[in-house]
């Protein structure tokens, strides 16, 4: 099955020049902690509640900042014909429980959350699986 099957369709989104509050009051309004941002409809990258705070905040940033100074740019993305095997893949693989959907020109069609195997009864496994990996801790280095 493909991932645009179980992908929430309805992306609440902002932009490169929303303002760190913004974002954060979009996360707070729709109980969300990632955010994709966009550039027109391409996808420029993604803001999670964690950048806000470490990036953001902690880094004593104003909060009329604009979110491009805390985004990732570098995001893991999966093309709109992957099937939901190869969302729950990236997802383990990358430790993220959310991944952008795309088409080929990088504009967003979608967000998969891990939730959204969970809420079909048939991608349990997967579910399963890409949790199981995302929680794992990784190696740390010894002090």
């Amino acid at each position: 099955m493909k991932v645009t099957k179980i992908m929430t369709n309805d992306v609440i989104v902002a932009y490169p020049e929303s303002s760190l509050y913004d974002v954060a009051q979009l996360m707070k309004q729709h109980n969300i902690g990632f955010v994709p941002i966009l550039n027109g409809k391409r996808l420029a990258g993604i803001v999670t509640d964690r950048d806000l705070a470490i990036r953001g905040y902690a880094e004593k940033k104003s909060e009329s900042a604009p979110v491009r100074d805390v985004m990732t740019s570098d995001v893991v993305t999966i093309g709109k014909d992957a099937s939901v095997d190869d969302a729950a893949a990236v997802m383990a693989k990358n430790k993220i429980r959310c991944v952008c959907v795309i088409d080929d020109d990088r504009n967003l069609i979608g967000v998969c959350a891990i939730g959204d195997f969970a809420a079909d009864e048939w991608f349990d496994d997967e579910a399963g699986y890409a949790l199981s990996q995302i929680s794992k801790p990784s190696p740390r280095a010894r002090l």
